[in-house]
């Protein structure tokens, strides 16, 4: 059976001799909780781990369109849609949509999505969709000079986003929607995103089950990895999404928020989306989106704490002051 090892995260400078760097970054590791299916969990010394899963967990990861992975980065959400959950229709107009990228200036990436990918949203057309994201991240291009991701799960809507100056792709289907995606992203050097979802938008919320949620999440990545590796996009390339609220009920969301840091093991830089969505308007008390933001600031940390190298958020100014402070109270030291 196969055996899952998970790093258990700290911080701060009472670090022990023997303890190992996570990923190349901020955080480090003296023990691992290795997981196996049917049967509990055991904790053991990092220093007893074979050569091959200790370089796994403990490699640099490389950089991704130019930002080094070893401080968290922010990756701001521009939805230019008429539909997304949290704020549809308020950046449908290019115009807008150039004012909020200058409001989130203080982003390391920007996220421009083109389709809402809400439960029970139905598929955009590709001519409507890249008519939506191209013009926008052609103006943003022309005056911001950070790595542009385009929110796509369409090669076509990808290929004109690239071309309008993108760097990064970010798939929700993590190449399974569209059979052309896998080749344009070996064929264009782009680090690609890698999400996992169950089921589409519009049926994905409806009773989704897993026998494992973390380790079933786990397995599917690795394979999404593999595929990817098959069609020629190098793993340096690649960032993997567990999928915050993808076809997840709220105990699910939970089971991978609180088990992140296992999704090191794949090699990868791990990305966390999980920002106003509906499992922290449920927990937090918050039934319009607008107003989560504190419980959407409390995840993003959270995942930080697990090493996760790249949070997606709406919220960018609070979240970077968040950070800040949460890095400074943590480490001791104010840069």
């Amino acid at each position: 059976m196969n055996l899952y090892v998970r790093p258990l995260v700290q911080m701060g400078r009472a670090r022990p001799a023997d303890a190992l760097p996570l990923a190349g970054g901020w955080s480090w590791f003296s023990h691992v909780e290795v997981l196996e299916r049917g049967r509990p969990p055991t904790m053991v010394p990092a220093r007893d781990l074979s050569d091959a899963i200790a370089h796994r967990l403990t490699a640099p990861r490389p950089d991704v369109a130019g930002l080094s992975m070893d401080i968290p980065r922010l990756m701001g959400i521009l939805n230019v849609t008429p539909d997304s959950f949290s704020d549809g229709g308020r950046y449908l107009d290019p115009g807008a949509a150039i004012v909020q990228a200058r409001a989130m200036a203080a982003a390391d990436i920007l996220d421009i999505g083109g389709e809402s990918t809400r439960p029970g949203a139905v598929t955009v057309p590709e001519a409507e969709e890249i008519a939506r994201t191209a013009p926008v991240i052609s103006a943003i291009r022309s005056e911001w000079p950070g790595p542009i991701s385009i929110d796509t799960r369409k090669a076509a809507v990808a290929q004109a986003a690239l071309d309008a100056g993108a760097d990064v792709i970010n798939d929700v289907a993590a190449l399974t929607y569209d059979a052309a995606m896998a080749g344009l992203c070996a064929e264009s050097g782009a680090p690609v995103c890698l999400m996992h979802a169950q089921g589409d938008p519009e049926t994905m919320q409806d009773a989704p089950h897993y026998d494992d949620v973390l380790l079933d999440v786990y397995d599917w990545l690795e394979a999404r990895v593999r595929a990817a590796e098959a069609a020629g996009i190098p793993r340096e390339r690649i960032v993997v999404d567990p999928g915050i609220g993808f076809g997840k009920t709220v105990q699910h969301n939970l089971a991978l928020l609180s088990g992140l840091s296992l999704f090191h093991g794949l090699g990868c830089p791990l990305l966390l989306g999980a920002s106003r969505k509906r499992f922290i308007g449920t927990l937090g008390g918050a039934e319009m989106a607008t107003e989560r933001m504190p419980g959407s600031v409390a995840v993003a940390l959270a995942g930080i704490a697990q090493g996760v190298q790249i949070v997606r958020v709406h919220d960018i100014v609070e979240t970077r002051q968040a950070v800040t402070l949460w890095r400074a109270a943590t480490t001791g030291e104010s840069a």
